[in-house]
């Protein structure tokens, strides 16, 4: 019945983070893992269930009243396959102001309070664009992470500098001129081919982030350069190939 199974999930003595990943060493057996996460709403009425509030519903395109879990799961690169690892409620917006974090922070905090348990699996964090903020990156970097995100398309990125010590006093300058994604610099670029459009590697500084990264562009249309979409990794010795399969795995 229901109460037998509200019941024994109460029962917090059994590790399901332990049992998940069993399941996830089992079934996932390619070479290349990450860790990928992503909000999920879910529509509950009621005024006795904990934590409901507003979140954002991606289907409905608007924020609306329910909960949210944050899941967190491995994802098989090559075998683009993923299995979920741990499902935490989000708390809602009086409960987070309480707690003293954003929205942000308190997806940062989950992840890093799994830290030595992820670790052991990936130290790759993939996730979509809302993530690809400072607050949760930086945070993951100072913990080992690295992070594979997407960048709106207006992202302000600079090409490193090409500039050689000089011996004087200073630093040398951190980087030159600004990407222009509608007129790329193919000099400094990598061209991978793939079934549709065209998708170019580049190593890039980001101002919103303040650190070199790996950066993938893809664009739909080989011929049409004004259409773009952004993908990076903090790691910047990552294979543009590596990135854009991370990120589509995710996916």
């Amino acid at each position: 019945s229901e109460q037998t199974y509200r019941n024994n999930f109460e029962n917090e003595a059994f590790d399901w983070f332990a049992f998940n990943e069993y399941l996830v060493r089992k079934v996932l057996n390619g070479k290349f893992l990450a860790i990928a996460v992503d909000p999920s709403f879910l529509p509950k009425s009621g005024k006795k269930t904990p934590w409901i509030g507003r979140f954002w519903s991606g289907v409905a395109g608007e924020m609306k009243r329910g909960q949210e879990i944050f899941g967190v799961g491995v994802i098989d690169v090559e075998n683009h396959d993923c299995m979920t690892l741990s499902v935490p409620q989000t708390p809602d917006a009086k409960s987070l102001e309480e707690m003293d974090y954003n929205l942000v922070e308190w997806y940062c905090q989950n992840l890093i309070i799994l830290k030595e348990k992820l670790q052991k699996i990936s130290r790759l964090v993939v996730a979509d664009a809302f993530f690809s903020k400072e607050t949760f990156v930086n945070p993951l970097l100072k913990e080992g992470f690295h992070v594979i995100s997407r960048f709106r398309n207006d992202a302000v990125l600079f090409y490193p500098t090409l500039q050689k010590p000089t011996g004087k006093r200073g630093h040398p300058k951190w980087y030159d001129g600004k990407v222009d994604f509608a007129n790329l610099d193919l000099s400094r670029c990598e061209e991978i081919e793939v079934d549709k459009g065209r998708l170019i590697g580049l190593k890039a500084y980001s101002k919103s982030l303040k650190r070199s990264i790996k950066v993938v562009v893809w664009y739909p249309d080989e011929e049409d350069t004004t259409k773009w979409q952004i993908y990076f990794s903090t790691d910047d010795s990552m294979s543009t190939k590596d990135v854009i399969d991370c990120y589509r795995t995710r996916f």
